[in-house]
């Protein structure tokens, strides 16, 4: 019998090394930008058609190469950056691996001009597929400008498997954000179709932030420093009350490299406890500076992950940099002592109970609503349950006379029942949580936020999949500036939008004005919508099982679903009710937690 074993020849190990290194076109756009840094520019400039599929093309004003060194580089694992395995630990440049250039080679078609500040004349070099196809001496400016056209062109099961142009685009700026953002004092252009979307001057860390992410940045950002013997901290966290509801602006750099961390994350979180709305996210852009012996960024490909040797240090002192930051502001809320609206304070049950409000017209039923047409009365008066939140938009109101809150005699008030006394009543709500009712076999017990979530999930999703749109107009537009990588995915995603019932127009590259909202849309913050159906969809679009349909329709009925804790009259639990065993799935929420619970006549025996 022959041996089997047998070594792959070159070109078919350099595709499968490329692998992990270039994952997609923005992969190929971090390396070359970070080449462009390592090479001393003062400017670059990134060209890109059709998201990178099609041309990727970083021009630098570096140091250049030599001949020699220009052929040298898309070797695999050449590089100017260590000479002995001592150097893992006393990195300071971004590239430091070797595979980068060779690994782009064998996937693409490669054409590289390259030449030093001190020689006459340059060199140029096309690759394609690892393949030199030609070397030849030429005139070019000093520095290096590297052309990469179809991308994976040789690896088509690859290039079958990239996502739409706006989201590959996406992805590109998101690297050409860490690599602009820490590094200040460099300049920077970026191209796409022939479209300057950023034109990026030389300034401090703020100006780069405030030309990134747009003006509002300016009078958002509060300053960080801490100086240790350990490390140096600084950069800038934004205003807890400028809080988004995306995950976009966070941003964690050492030794001007961009990381992924979590457990550093958490510590600007734990930091911003108790300042920060539910549901929101703080902005941060931190810079640490530490020793590199003091750090292993050899882990990954994407040099994305490091490890610390002391973790639990370097969380403490970045707690602390911020709480400081946060301390030294005034961050207290103005108050204007001749307005008469409480400003969200909750001065306890006693004051709530006679404080006046002024009945929303907002009910459960997106499509029916019995309080959108209430007969006039001359003598009108409406009342909360005690158990209502006092911060919650959707709170509903009852008539007196109609409606009174009952309380069953019991020890523990944890065990408090809620039941309305209109006529013919057939559901008790508990604790603002649960609805029960009888059926034949026993009792049902009812989720009321899932029961409306699935009811607008279904509601929504039909929209999408019919292509029809409930909206109504608005007198006064929203106008809403988000990042340019969030204005290109709402872009991308303005057609679905408009079926969820928003009207949006475009008037700059990350402007829009919402002159539309969905029906029963009131009281909600559209800014904050828009937001969180972003930060959804970036959240589920990885998930294979998901479509975009199913992530916006989920996104938007879990904002709306009525929340806990909120008292129903009789007439909305029937229609809530109701509404629920019209759905397709009526037991399960598209989070896949349980709707209702049956229980029969000898499970409750069995209790007592």
């Amino acid at each position: 019998m022959s041996d089997i074993i047998k070594l792959l020849p070159d070109s078919v190990a350099n595709q499968i090394a490329a692998g992990e290194v270039v994952q997609r076109p923005a992969s190929a756009v971090k390396e070359l930008l970070e080449n462009a840094i390592d090479a001393g520019a003062t400017h670059v400039d990134l060209l890109l058609k059709d998201a990178g599929k099609q041309l990727i093309q970083v021009i630098d004003n570096g140091c250049g190469m030599s001949e020699t060194d220009a052929r040298m580089s898309f070797e695999r694992h050449a590089t100017s950056k260590i000479n002995k395995a001592e150097d893992l630990f006393a990195i300071r440049t971004m590239g430091f691996r070797g595979e980068a250039l060779a690994s782009i080679a064998a996937i693409a078609q490669v054409e590289m001009r390259t030449r030093r500040h001190e020689d006459e004349y340059g060199t140029s070099i096309s690759i394609e597929g690892s393949s030199v196809i030609e070397q030849q001496v030429c005139s070019c400016q000093p520095g290096t400008s590297i052309s990469i056209k179809n991308l994976f062109f040789n690896v088509p099961a690859r290039r079958n498997f990239l996502k739409t142009p706006q989201a590959e685009l996406r992805h590109i700026m998101d690297e050409f954000y860490r690599v602009s953002l820490i590094h200040p004092e460099t300049g920077f252009t970026l191209i796409h179709n022939e479209k300057e979307l950023f034109h990026l001057y030389a300034g401090s860390l703020k100006h780069r932030i405030v030309a990134l992410f747009g003006n509002v940045f300016n009078e958002r950002l509060l300053p960080v420093t801490m100086a240790t013997e350990t490390l140096t901290i600084e950069g800038f966290i934004g205003k807890a009350e400028f809080a988004r509801k995306t995950r976009g602006e966070q941003y964690f750099f050492v030794n001007k490299r961009f990381i992924k961390h979590p457990y550093l994350h958490h510590a600007v979180e734990n930091a911003f406890h108790e300042l920060l709305p539910k549901d929101s996210f703080p902005t941060y852009f931190l810079h640490i500076t530490i020793d590199a012996s003091e750090i292993d960024i050899n882990i990954h490909p994407t040099k994305t992950e490091v490890n610390f040797q002391d973790t639990k240090l370097v969380y403490a002192l970045i707690h602390a940099a911020v709480k400081k930051s946060l301390g030294q502001h005034d961050l207290s809320p103005r108050i204007d002592f001749d307005a008469t609206t409480d400003h969200g304070i909750d001065f306890g049950e006693i004051s709530r109970a006679n404080r006046p409000v002024t009945p929303p017209s907002i009910s459960i039923n997106p499509e029916y609503n019995p309080f959108n047409n209430p007969k006039p009365t001359s003598n009108s008066n409406f009342q909360t349950s005690q158990h209502a939140n006092p911060d919650d938009k959707w709170r509903l109101f009852y008539e007196k006379e109609n409606t009174e809150v009952k309380v069953q005699p019991n020890d523990n008030e944890e065990h408090i029942i809620e039941k309305t006394t209109v006529a013919g009543n057939k559901y008790i709500q508990i604790h603002g949580r649960y609805i029960v009712t009888t059926v034949k076999s026993g009792m049902m017990l009812i989720d009321q936020h899932l029961a409306h979530f699935r009811i607008l999930f279904e509601k929504f999703l039909r929209q999408l999949n019919e292509q029809r749109t409930h909206s109504q107009q608005e007198l006064f537009p929203h106008t809403i500036h988000l990042s340019a990588a969030d204005a290109e995915l709402l872009s991308e995603m303005k057609e679905e939008v408009r079926y969820l019932g928003f009207n949006i127009e475009t008037i700059g590259n990350r402007t829009f004005v919402v002159t539309g909202i969905p029906e029963s849309f009131k009281d909600k913050d559209v800014s904050t919508m828009i937001e969180q159906l972003l930060e959804s969809f970036k959240k589920n679009s990885t998930d294979p099982q998901m479509d975009k349909k199913h992530i916006l329709a989920k996104s938007m009925a879990g904002q709306l679903a009525i929340s806990y804790g909120q008292s129903l009259s009789e007439i909305e639990m029937t229609s809530l009710i109701d509404q629920l065993f019209a759905c397709q799935i009526a037991e399960v929420a598209p989070d896949g937690k349980k709707i209702l619970k049956v229980l029969t006549i000898n499970e409750l025996s069995s209790l007592l």
